[in-house]
């Protein structure tokens, strides 16, 4: 049962976001996210919510508190992030909510969608909705993959047939009325490091219960995620963070 227990809190164990990330980019993206003393910020699909407990963090909390929310239907991440915002003296500034990002309707001043607009139906349907919870003046932190170049028809078939291009995400914001205020993309130590961290707290499992009856499974599904990478969409598949604003 221990080994059982030990599975299931490997899953994301490795990672500090659920997303390929360095912190230095990371601090680039608050630093253009520009987040206010006072401002609320929500994250539509927040995982367990490293992201935006610095963007609630960097707007401070005195002397007028800035305030976050996050969502996400995951109620393992969930708990996850209420124990790091508790870690953190954050726990009074910043909700976690079980609930889908599409359904939620209350605006907020930041917002981040980072790798969820399939939430929504789509880059092109986030990039709608999401127009309705940034309030007037307010910006978005949106994160989406495109095609850095050209895919197999088995890196297309993982992906969907909905991603773009480059210039054709950002195309994709502009035409909806965002203004763009920065645009960087993952390169290609931080894909590494997402993918080596996404398998790591599995295969450390793997490791110290080889004999599990689950472990044949495990074993399975990281192999095959480790050849698709490998093998299929690495630098093929990039991911783009854009801040938008209206």
């Amino acid at each position: 049962m221990q080994s059982t227990d030990d599975l299931a809190a490997s899953r994301y164990a490795r990672m500090r976001w659920n997303t390929p990330l360095s912190e230095e980019h990371a601090a680039l993206l608050l630093q253009r996210l520009d987040v206010r003393p006072g401002a609320r910020v929500l994250d539509l699909g927040c995982g367990w919510g490293e992201l935006l407990l610095r963007a609630v963090a960097a707007g401070g909390v005195a002397p007028v508190a800035t305030r976050g929310v996050g969502v996400d239907t995951d109620d393992t991440a969930l708990a996850r992030g209420r124990r790091l915002a508790a870690g953190r003296s954050l726990n009074r500034h910043v909700a976690f909510v079980m609930g889908e990002a599409a359904a939620w309707q209350e605006p907020a001043d930041r917002v981040l969608c980072i790798g969820a607009a399939h939430a929504f139906g789509g880059t092109g349907a986030a990039l709608d909705a999401l127009a309705t919870v940034v309030r007037p003046g307010g910006r978005l932190l949106f994160g989406e993959a495109y095609w850095d170049r050209p895919p197999t028809t088995e890196v297309e078939q993982i992906f969907g047939t909905e991603v773009t291009d480059l210039p054709g995400l950002v195309e994709a914001a502009r035409e909806r009325g965002w203004r763009v205020l920065h645009v960087s993309t993952a390169d290609q130590r931080e894909w590494d490091d997402f993918e080596s961290t996404w398998l790591a707290g599995r295969q450390e499992w793997l490791l110290k219960y080889p004999e599990d009856p689950r472990a044949a499974g495990v074993r399975a599904e990281l192999d095959d995620r480790l050849r698709q990478y490998v093998g299929g969409y690495r630098g093929v598949v990039g991911l783009a963070y854009l801040v938008l604003g209206r």
